[in-house]
């Protein structure tokens, strides 16, 4: 339909990577979105969502490194070189297979509840990351990877504000 540009595959790799961001955002989004309407129904999403981050994220290197880099590793090294956020983009990557391949109920079990969840919060690096990736991707209108920026601000700050909130005790709570 002609709506691909001059370069379409760098369409279709931003387009992949913006999917795989905009999931990893709906996934973060779960739990506040709990807390603030008591849907806990809502956790039973989070697993298939970071699942289709992953898709995404493995679509978008695979079409950098066909499509773009021919699978060229001379190439690919020296794109890491002179382009950090590749670099970046790359490590954000790599951080997520850990998170897909413990997350199935085997592993949740295997590595106990604890350390699954510890492991789990490399999440808010690789979201944190994937900012850094996209705002340095952008070279000339930086306001989409802003928004995304202050949206994950927002997130971690509700987090941050869950966190350190005095707990309630019964008493307060019924006066």
């Amino acid at each position: 339909m002609d709506q691909l540009g001059a370069n379409p595959i760098e369409a279709i790799t931003r387009e992949t990577g913006l999917w795989a961001l905009r999931f990893l955002w709906l996934t973060l989004l779960i739990t506040p979105l709990r807390w603030i309407t008591g849907w806990n129904k809502l956790v039973s999403l989070r697993r298939m969502l970071g699942l289709y981050v992953f898709f995404y994220a493995v679509l978008h290197m695979l079409l950098y490194l066909w499509l773009d880099q021919f699978f060229d590793i001379d190439d690919i090294i020296k794109d890491i070189i002179k382009r950090p956020f590749i670099t970046i983009g790359f490590v954000s990557f790599i951080s997520l297979i850990p998170l897909v391949i413990t997350s199935n109920n085997a592993m949740v079990k295997k590595l106990g509840g604890k350390k699954w969840k510890k492991l789990h919060k490399l999440t808010y690096f690789i979201a944190a990351a994937t900012s850094v990736h996209f705002y340095m991707l952008v070279k000339q209108d930086k306001v989409e990877p802003i928004i995304y920026m202050v949206l994950l601000l927002l997130l971690f700050s509700i987090r941050v504000y869950k966190c350190y909130q005095k707990p309630r005790t019964m008493a307060s709570s019924l006066s």
